[in-house]
C-alpha cells in the first residue's frame, strides 16, 4: 500500500484544519485527518476517559481500521502530545513524526488564571472569536476563519475541560526515550500559545538527537491554516 499521512488536529478544532494541506499534496497522496473524540462532531466511545493514553488508543485503532501500512504522523498542539505517546509504542508502520507547535510532554506552560479563563470560555462565540485573534498571525480567508470558530463552538464540554485540566498537564516525559523515528518540530514565530522558546526548552531536548527545529516567520499557532506550504515542504512537497 502507498505511504499515508495521518494528520491530527489541535484542541477545539477538527480534521478540517488540514483541508489546505490536502490541496497541496501530490495526486494520489493519502491524507487521513480524523476529528478526535469530542471534537468536530466525533462520537466519544463508551468509557472514554480523555487521557492522552485513551486518545493514543483511539488513533491506533483508527489507523488499524483504515488498514494503513506505512505512515507519517502529524500532531498539532494538543495532538502533538498524543502523537508522541503513540510513537513511543513504536507502531510497525510509523516512519516519521511531524510536530506542529506541540503540547510539551511535561505539560503546557499555562497560568492557573489563564486555565480558568479558558475553561469558562466554552461555548461562547465572543470567546471563540477572541481565541482566533489571539492565536493567529498570518491572514486567513474569511470562510476558513468561520470554520475555525464553528469547530471551537462544537467541541463538547467534557473534551474541552478534560484537556485543559488534565491532558495539558499530563506528564509523558518517561515515554520519550522510546520515540525512535525521525522527527521534525515546526513552530510559528509569533505563536503566543506555546512560544518558540518554550518549544526549544520543553520539547526539543526530549526528541531524538538531531531533530530539526524550524521557526515559521510571521506565523502563529494554527500552522496548518496559516502556513500550509511550509508544512507541505516539511513533508517533502516541492513547489
Amino acid at each position: 500500500m502507498p505511504h499515508t499521512i495521518i494528520a491530527l488536529h489541535c484542541w477545539a478544532s477538527s480534521g478540517r484544519e488540514y483541508d489546505l494541506l490536502r490541496q497541496l499534496l501530490p495526486p494520489g497522496t493519502a491524507l487521513l485527518a480524523p476529528s478526535l473524540p469530542g471534537f468536530g462532531g466525533q462520537a466519544v466511545p463508551a468509557g472514554f476517559d480523555y487521557s492522552v493514553r485513551a486518545y493514543a488508543d483511539w488513533i491506533a485503532a483508527f489507523i488499524a481500521q483504515h488498514n494503513v501500512a506505512e505512515f507519517t504522523l502529524i500532531g498539532h498542539s494538543m495532538s502533538g502530545k498524543m502523537a508522541l505517546a503513540l510513537a513511543a509504542r513504536q507502531p510497525a508502520g510509523l516512519r516519521r513524526l511531524v510536530l506542529l507547535s506541540p503540547s510539551p510532554p511535561a505539560g503546557e506552560p499555562m497560568t492557573d488564571e489563564d486555565r480558568a479563563a479558558s475553561v469558562a470560555a466554552h461555548g461562547k462565540p465572543e470567546e471563540a472569536e477572541k481565541t482566533f485573534r489571539k492565536i493567529t498571525r498570518r491572514p486567513i480567508a474569511p470562510d476558513l476563519r468561520a470554520r475555525v470558530i464553528a469547530d471551537n463552538l462544537r467541541t463538547t464540554q467534557a473534551a474541552w475541560t478534560h484537556w485543559l485540566l488534565e491532558g495539558a498537564r499530563e506528564d509523558i516525559t518517561a515515554l520519550m526515550t522510546r520515540v525512535q523515528v525521525p522527527c521534525c518540530l515546526l513552530v510559528g514565530e509569533g505563536d503566543t500559545a506555546i512560544t518558540p522558546e518554550s518549544q526549544r526548552h520543553l520539547t526539543l531536548p526530549l526528541l531524538p538527537a538531531g531533530t530539526p527545529f524550524q521557526v515559521v516567520p510571521g506565523a502563529g499557532h494554527l500552522l496548518p491554516l496559516e502556513a500550509p506550504e511550509e508544512v507541505a515542504a516539511v513533508l517533502g512537497v516541492r513547489f
